[in-house]
């Protein structure tokens, strides 16, 4: 894996316009900026195009879906495909709700997407446009587990073929592939789950890796998501040290983000390729 992942996004400092959900979107925001990248949120149709047109990547997340974002989420997707910078889809829910289902498959036939990720439910959806899902969870049917992880990777690759996107597949497992190679990271722990929004922050942070990355997008993707999960671990062993709570988890978890250097991801990454 390139040694020099973070190091790139710091030179750099990509500027991303996400169009997220609302309730995540200041966590978003600020670790976008921990990580080394810099964020600018813009939903109105009005400026929606023109925003991505000053940005290195942007992000697509339907969290809180409405009508209203829609068209924007269209408009800066068609921009971003213009001028050739990565886009990428948090497909949030979808399968959850008719709404949610039939605007996925419209940004999917509208937008060419570098990176889908979601997890595995949401992502099952986006194959066979239908799914089951938890609200905005994984369906536990549906879990990546140790006995099925090569299956997984199958999965991953075919989709990818199919769409030309980067699919990152996250839970306990993350399973990250091309149409020809796949990786997996084990980084990360349970805790994580009860801290709303740490999905959407992650898919800002793949968006800042890809776009400093750009001729290593697999690896871009792997080092984002490992980074996030071994901030995780850093911040969930320091809330169990003090015996603090899952507040704390939050602030700690971007505190980590913004110490992450190359060196510390290098000897804390638990990532294979399958």
């Amino acid at each position: 894996m390139n040694t020099e992942i973070i190091r790139h996004v710091r030179e750099m400092c990509p500027l991303v316009h996400c169009i997220t959900n609302y309730v995540t979107v200041n966590d978003v925001a600020n670790m976008l900026l921990a990580c080394g990248g810099s964020p600018i949120m813009a939903d109105d149709i009005g400026e929606a195009a023109d925003i991505t047109s000053i940005c290195n990547a942007t992000v697509i997340n339907i969290g809180t879906l409405n009508v209203r974002t829609i068209e924007s989420m269209v408009a800066a997707g068609k921009r971003a495909n213009e001028l050739g910078h990565p886009v990428i889809l948090d497909p949030v829910g979808a399968g959850a709700s008719a709404l949610r289902t039939e605007t996925t498959f419209r940004l999917l036939k509208e937008v060419k997407f570098s990176v889908i990720r979601g997890n595995i439910s949401e992502i099952k959806t986006v194959y066979a446009g239908s799914g089951s899902t938890k609200g905005v969870d994984a369906d536990a049917a549906d879990t990546v587990t140790e006995d099925n992880i090569g299956e997984a990777a199958a999965f991953a690759k075919e989709l990818s073929a199919r769409t030309g996107a980067v699919i990152a597949i996250t839970g306990a497992i993350d399973v990250i592939a091309d149409k020809d190679q796949a990786y997996i990271t084990r980084n990360g722990v349970a805790a994580m789950s009860k801290i709303t929004g740490t999905g959407c922050m992650l898919s800002a942070v793949i968006a800042a890796y890809y776009a400093a990355n750009p001729d290593c997008p697999v690896e871009a993707v792997t080092a984002a998501i490992a980074a996030e999960g071994l901030c995780g671990e850093i911040a969930a062993k320091k809330a169990e040290e003090e015996g603090r709570g899952t507040s704390s988890l939050r602030t700690w978890l971007i505190d980590a983000m913004s110490n992450m250097d190359d060196e510390t991801l290098a000897a804390g990454k638990k990532v294979e390729r399958v």
